[in-house]
């Protein structure tokens, strides 16, 4: 393979990268936990929403809501991670991306 095919492919690979993380940030991640809370984060790691069921809204349950809140983004946020991991992956042969 010569530099000019070369740079084409890397070029090419570029372009499928960026589309599919383009389409990974609107893609949406919905985590619940326990029951009571649910969360959905976008790929671009922006929260979108947070839900509680109403029989959490107890103030003895409290802490234990905002616990499965911190949870749930965390948990969203690794299925973003994971995902984009495979993305690369599959266009780069590299977790990493092209470099």
């Amino acid at each position: 393979m010569n530099m000019q095919q070369m740079l084409m492919q890397a070029q090419k690979m570029q372009r499928e990268l960026q589309k599919a993380q383009d389409e990974l940030k609107k893609k949406e991640f919905t985590v619940s936990k326990g029951g009571a809370v649910t969360v959905v984060v976008l790929g671009d790691k922006s929260v979108k929403s947070v839900s509680i069921d109403q029989d959490a809204f107890d103030p003895d349950n409290k802490e234990m809501v905002e616990e499965m809140i911190v949870m749930a983004i965390n948990e969203a946020i690794q299925k973003i991670n994971t995902e984009e991991a495979k993305i690369n992956e599959s266009i780069t042969g590299r977790s990493g991306g092209l470099f």
